[in-house]
């Protein structure tokens, strides 16, 4: 079966996802972008399978969205991934396939709670959902929007978001095993909250870092946790004023943006996550703490909340607009027994082990197996569907 799967730009987690899929099938993964738009991500560079990049291949002065139309039409695909269906390339991957009766499945994280629905664009989006031959998507939450957007529910598979559980419990292991050599290097604290976000409006780091203030002052221990921020963004200046108007600045560590082989060390020598975040459609970090053997607090809003936290036993829920919820569970996780949260710990590794990316990789392809069993004939909607892409921006 020849599989194309589509991504904005390869990052770790698509590389590692991919290279579960690629032993399955004949697979070739197009990426549009070079470089991602949100993450400094190192460039994927070589990996174990069959990978295009349009910036690559698209002619100087040639609309790149023909790039795709060409490459397509070269590989003569069974089947598409199509990550979303907002994007224009999305579109146009969508459309190429209504044109030519080939199946196209949507890769999704959207829920319906992630952002303010209008009645106008939802009927849009679900005259373009109903488009693809099945959607691929994070968890629980996301299942019910996509059913809610017209896919039959025999046509939805989960396990789209993934990470590499082994890369993050080997280097999460390397930390523990050499701790005052990595407090060191990356100047850590001895015990610490985790917080690894793009410091952007939706994250919510205005409201964590009051929250945190008051822990600090209500923390029965003689040593309460610090925390430690790991990202970057447009709000760092603005979270470095509050964090000095606090008087917290002893207590709060800015690390900065650490690349993929960094990233499980932090974690490893943390003692929980927090991800406070208003909107979120699913929250990889959570797969990553679990992943280290962490217990996680997380927001409510996150798509992830339903599917990996037990409460109680893998972590903890919480509204990311009642600072007293957040406060008790950090007062209350900071204050238990080791052996305790050792506990919580083991649970979340064994909880996300159920999320890797071999789910994904066998999710898609029983998906790809049901979905090319049907009939597929070419359909003139392609030419509205590229229409609706021309519309949109760079993206």
């Amino acid at each position: 079966m020849k599989v194309i799967v589509i991504f904005d730009s390869l990052g770790p987690y698509h590389v590692a996802r991919l290279q579960a899929l690629a032993p399955l099938c004949n697979l070739l993964a197009i990426e549009v972008y070079m470089a991602s738009h949100d993450y400094a991500w190192l460039s994927a560079g070589s990996v174990p399978f069959q990978k295009i990049t349009l910036d690559d291949v698209a002619e100087v002065g040639v609309d790149p969205l023909r790039a795709l139309r060409k490459t397509l039409s070269t590989e003569q695909p069974d089947i598409i991934f199509v990550p979303g269906w907002s994007s224009r390339f999305a579109l146009e991957a969508l459309a190429w396939a209504r044109l030519r009766g080939v199946p196209a499945v949507v890769m999704s994280d959207s829920q319906m709670h992630d952002n303010r629905r209008s009645t106008w664009s939802e009927t849009l989006k679900s005259w373009i959902v109903k488009r693809f031959s099945g959607a691929l998507v994070a968890g629980s939450p996301h299942v019910k929007y996509a059913r809610a957007l017209g896919v039959p529910s025999q046509l939805i598979r989960t396990g789209y978001d993934v990470v590499d559980n082994d890369h993050f419990a080997a280097g999460a292991a390397r930390a523990r095993a050499e701790p005052a050599r990595y407090w060191q290097e990356f100047n850590l604290p001895k015990r610490y909250f985790l917080v690894s976000a793009r410091f952007i409006q939706k994250k919510n780091l205005p409201w964590l870092l009051r929250t945190f203030q008051s822990y600090r002052q209500s923390c029965p221990n003689a040593a309460p946790w610090d925390l430690v921020l790991m990202g970057d963004g447009p709000m760092r200046p603005d979270l470095e004023r509050q964090i000095l108007d606090s008087g917290l600045q002893g207590a709060v560590h800015l690390l900065g943006f650490r690349q993929y082989e960094e990233t499980p060390i932090v974690f490893g020598l943390a003692d929980a996550l927090i991800l406070p975040s208003t909107s979120e459609q699913w929250g990889l970090v959570v797969n990553e703490a679990m992943a280290t053997g962490l217990p996680a607090l997380v927001s409510d809003r996150c798509g992830s909340a339903p599917d990996l936290v037990i409460e109680g036993k893998t972590g903890f829920t919480f509204n990311p607009e009642d600072e007293g919820a957040l406060l008790s569970l950090m007062l209350k996780l900071s204050s238990l027994p080791e052996m305790l949260r050792e506990r919580m710990g083991i649970a979340a590794k064994v909880r996300i082990g159920a999320f890797s990316p071999e789910f994904f990789a066998s999710n898609a392809m029983d998906l790809a197996q049901q979905v090319i069993k049907g009939s597929h004939q070419p359909s003139i909607d392609g030419f509205a569907i590229r229409l609706i892409a021309r519309t949109r921006g760079r993206n």
